[in-house]
């Protein structure tokens, strides 16, 4: 299941730490599940759509080795967490564990299951990677500091130590469009600014008012906010307006004239939502438009595969990241990418020399580009200026969305010091809702209820 990836690493983080009660796993000792023999490994995943691409790649790695790799997959997210559990129990635990980048890495890594691979991701392998997530799986002076009080998830981790490896990297705020359905209504490109997008949305719901229209997950609070409301306001007001609506001046939060032009703007969606979507999970969602009962569809680089699975060809979609509005401050937004998948090493591998030789070699150019196109999901590796013919026009679309400058480039993995303490998107995302799709609130009456929860965060802190 795909949710907003910030709530992802919290819960992945929240339920291995309490599925594991850890301290003294890593005494447990034991083999890994590779057995005795030192030409083959094995590595767990939770991700089905990973599969087939990671056996294709274990297959040429033991043509060019002569080690294999056994891939097995554990879905969803909770059965993951709980064979991890029972496995590092007995002591059987695989060579390699895929985990959720930056949260449950860190679990794993407090809790002594997972090697630190400081030592050993630098040179090559680092530099292949895409700069904005080399430091994915770090444990950074500042996440040191977090894991510091006795409740925090991931206590016990060491300053600089490193507990994975990015493997996917993606973003949300990627807008899928169905090629046949937007033929029929006349338009032949994906739109290129917010007023192309409205006018799309308009042309696709007057040809069919019921499967026209643009779906999202709103039933998971956080998605309009996260995936959609979030850039856009980085579009219209540009990095410092767009903190500034977080913050305690009145004059510049969501109840200020920016915060009040970028709430119209979001609310101009609202004629064009799929019927029914606010009760929708974001799966749910998803398998809406990959089923033909909307002609949009709002997710994240990960959502293509999900698709995919659910009977949809990438070549039947336009993918693109949220248009901008043409007069913001930020008409050319990029979209930062975040790690999504890291790979650990764990500490009871009884060839941990192997395992990193698998782990860097799934970081090969070449290697990598395969497992993308396999997977129809987004490598961490960077696949270069052929990235197109290599990938495909869907997924180098979407890749296309990272291409961007530092001053252009609205990045959802930036430290939220610009929020109070305690701030929580939940609470936002409900009001959000009353303004779109529900129109039980306008946009004045949402702007208001925004500043006085923002409020009450800061007065919280006081």
């Amino acid at each position: 299941m795909r949710i907003p990836f910030l709530r992802n690493v919290r819960r992945a983080a929240v339920a291995a730490a309490t599925a594991l009660s850890l301290t003294t796993l890593a005494a447990c000792g034991g083999s890994s599940g590779s057995g005795d023999d030192a030409t083959s490994l094995e590595m767990w995943t939770f991700k089905q759509t990973h599969v087939g691409a990671l056996r294709n790649a274990a297959a040429e790695f033991k043509k060019q080795t002569g080690i294999s790799v056994k891939i097995e997959a554990y879905t969803p997210d909770d059965a993951y967490t709980t064979k991890v559990q029972s496995a590092a129990k007995t002591g059987d635990l695989p060579d390699v564990l895929e985990v959720h980048s930056d949260g449950e890495d860190r679990v794993f890594g407090a809790a002594g299951l997972v090697s630190d691979l400081s030592g050993d991701f630098k040179g090559a392998w680092s530099d292949r990677v895409q700069q904005p997530v080399r430091q994915s799986g770090l444990v950074t002076d500042q996440r040191f500091k977090d894991a510091q009080p006795d409740t925090a998830k991931d206590h016990g981790i060491e300053k600089g130590a490193r507990y994975s490896v990015p493997l996917t990297v993606g973003t949300f705020g990627i807008v899928y469009a169905n090629k046949k359905m937007l033929a029929e209504a006349g338009i032949t490109e994906p739109p290129a600014d917010w007023a192309e997008f409205l006018a799309a949305l308009k042309a696709t719901t007057a040809k069919n008012p019921r499967t026209g229209g643009l779906a999202l997950g709103l039933k998971v609070q956080s998605t309009g906010l996260n995936w959609v409301l979030q850039p856009l306001a980085f579009s219209q007001l540009g990095q410092q307006g767009y903190e500034n609506l977080f913050g305690k001046d009145k004059n510049a939060d969501f109840a200020s004239p920016d915060g009040i032009k970028v709430l119209s703007l979001y609310d101009q969606l609202t004629p064009y939502w799929m019927p029914g979507t606010q009760t929708l999970t974001i799966d749910q969602a998803d398998q809406a438009f990959a089923q033909g009962k909307s002609a949009f569809n709002v997710g994240g680089t990960f959502t293509l595969a999900f698709l995919q699975q659910n009977g949809m060809n990438p070549d039947e979609v336009f993918a693109f990241g949220l248009p901008s509005p043409k007069d913001g401050a930020v008409p050319d937004r990029a979209l930062g990418p975040l790690a999504l998948t890291g790979l650990s090493l764990t500490a009871t591998s009884g060839q941990p020399d192997n395992a990193k030789k698998w782990m860097e070699f799934l970081s090969r150019q070449k290697v990598a580009a395969t497992f993308a196109k396999d997977a129809s999901d987004v490598p961490a590796t960077e696949l270069g200026a052929d990235s197109v013919t290599v990938l495909g026009p869907t997924l180098a679309a979407m890749v296309d969305s990272f291409k961007g400058t530092p001053a252009n480039t609205y990045d959802p993995s930036r430290g939220n010091e610009f929020r109070a303490p305690g701030y929580e998107q939940d609470d936002a995302g409900a009001i959000l809702a009353d303004l779109t799709p529900l129109k039980q609130q306008s946009v004045e009456e949402t702007a208001q209820k925004l500043r006085e929860l923002n409020a009450s965060y800061w007065a919280a802190v006081q």
